[in-house]
């Protein structure tokens, strides 16, 4: 099983950025976090995080042929890239996405509610902090 922990805008940043809403671990504490408890549940783990719209859609279309599930945090993207959104349908039948969020967007700013990304993934899992990417691997797991 190829699982892609697939990170957007400005996650490079956590452990910088807002520790009080993202925690103090950087993206790579938490990568090798992920790396562990996946290849520990017998998944092959691989990791990708860009700045860059182009760069996450043409992984995205990739993944139809290179993994075979995805958890997605697409950052700031999420609110509003349709142009991500329209990526992920056109592999979904293929490739099945999970949504995740550390921190729990329902509660925050008024912007960070929406998700244009929610209704092509299988569920978005938001607030647990790291562990929403891990419970992501797990459903991921579950359903594959």
């Amino acid at each position: 099983m190829k699982i892609l922990i697939l990170n957007g805008p400005n996650l490079n940043m956590t452990g910088i950025r807002k520790k009080d809403v993202y925690g103090s671990e950087t993206l790579d504490d938490i990568n090798s976090y992920l790396r562990e408890y996946g290849e520990g549940r017998g998944a092959d783990m691989f990791f990708y995080q860009s700045n860059h719209e182009g760069d996450i859609i043409d992984i995205i279309h990739k993944s139809k042929d290179a993994f075979d599930g995805v958890v997605i945090n697409a950052g700031a993207y999420t609110h509003y890239s349709y142009a991500i959104r329209d990526a992920i349908e056109c592999v979904k039948e293929f490739t099945p996405f999970v949504e995740v969020h550390m921190s729990d967007i329902h509660s925050r700013e008024e912007f960070r509610r929406n998700s244009v990304i929610s209704d092509v993934c299988v569920k978005q899992i938001s607030g647990f902090g790291k562990d929403s990417y891990k419970m992501g691997i797990d459903l991921l797991l579950e359903i594959l």
